[in-house]
């Protein structure tokens, strides 16, 4: 599977699991709603204290899993390098993030939220992308 296959499947289908790497070298799982930017990346929001943002912060590189709603349906890896974009840079990008995985909300309630649960935005580039093979 090449990149731009899986990230047109991840704008269809949002759920997944985040790999993480901790200090020690251990994976550190989360399940995430991620969704692809205008710019191609895989986007994910976060928040500011949570273990994958600090991982990423240590080890700006993670994998992740996004899967359909059927138990056995498709599925598709993704992996690469992070960046971690933090307020008040992330605002705006947190808005298209929402979009894209939910439609309209009521924007300023919205920003405010983002504010006080210290939202980031995690941007994933993808570098590899799977399975290039079943069975």
């Amino acid at each position: 599977m090449d990149p731009e296959e899986a990230r047109t499947f991840v704008a269809a289908q949002h759920r997944g699991v985040l790999a993480t790497t901790r200090a020690d070298g251990r994976p550190q799982l989360s399940p995430v709603l991620a969704v692809t930017d205008g710019e191609g990346r895989i986007v994910v929001s976060s928040r500011e204290t949570a273990y994958k943002t600090r991982n990423l912060l240590q080890r700006p590189w993670a994998a992740l899993c996004v899967f359909s709603d059927s138990w056995q349906g498709p599925w598709v890896q993704v992996e690469g390098p992070v960046e971690v974009l933090h307020l008040p840079e992330a605002m705006e990008p947190l808005v298209d993030y929402y979009r894209r995985a939910a439609g309209e909300t009521e924007w300023s309630e919205y920003r405010d939220r983002m504010v006080s649960q210290q939202r980031v935005l995690l941007r994933l580039d993808v570098e590899r992308a799977g399975p290039n093979v079943s069975g």
